[in-house]
């Protein structure tokens, strides 16, 4: 194969976390430049897709009136982002998933199409994104993997199954286990802060100011 067809993708904005470190708030549900986080991400994942949807356990009337398909977690215990996963490629159409938390406002234009790249340039099932980061304690910039930003063939979800029936939870110790390939986002002109997410308020209104 030599490239994968945005029309086989099916773009999901994960949104159906618990929000503890925003006090209890639905995440995908706070305002970012004016609209709901989850619906801005929506919208700048929808021009890189074929089709567009939310995973979302709360609110869901909410979600669905942003005019795209909303599933939820097969359960109600708030599994985690592998049960966004399954939830997509359960439901989705194409051969393929990319997955965006909707805490991640910043995420790139092309990320899928780099994404893509690399999955067919590696014969690989899943496609993780490696962003840069800087460490607190010694102040150097590090690449770090962020998995909960992937591309995922629609063959992975029999393993999804097997692996949190299990008890797994962990989505990098899932993510090792399979035919994977990392994708640098470090390039010149890439945004340091394309995959920087906001677990609290105060991040969220930092993400809106413009990069130093």
């Amino acid at each position: 194969m030599d490239r994968i067809s945005h029309s086989d993708i099916t773009g999901l904005v994960l949104a159906g976390g618990r929000g503890t470190r925003m006090g209890g708030a639905d995440k995908g549900l706070q305002l970012f430049q004016g609209i709901p986080l989850a619906l801005h991400c929506l919208r700048r994942l929808q021009s890189q897709t074929g089709a567009v949807a939310l995973n979302a356990n709360r609110h869901l009337e909410a979600y669905a009136a942003f005019g795209s398909p909303v599933w939820p977690d097969a359960t109600d215990s708030f599994d985690g982002p592998l049960s966004g996963f399954m939830a997509g490629l359960e439901h989705c159409d194409t051969p393929y998933l990319v997955t965006v938390p909707c805490d991640t406002p910043l995420f790139p234009h092309d990320l899928v199409m780099r994404l893509a790249a690399a999955m067919v340039g590696a014969d690989a099932d899943l496609a993780i994104v490696l962003a840069p980061e800087r460490d607190p304690a010694t102040g150097q910039t590090m690449l770090r993997p962020q998995p909960v930003c992937c591309l995922l063939h629609r063959r992975l979800l029999h393993s999804l199954h097997t692996y949190t029936q299990a008890g797994g939870r962990r989505v990098g110790v899932w993510a090792k286990a399979q035919r994977m390939v990392s994708v640098s986002f470090d390039a010149p002109g890439d945004d340091p802060r394309a995959f920087c997410n906001a677990n609290t308020l105060a991040e969220l209104r930092a993400l809106e100011s413009p990069s130093p």
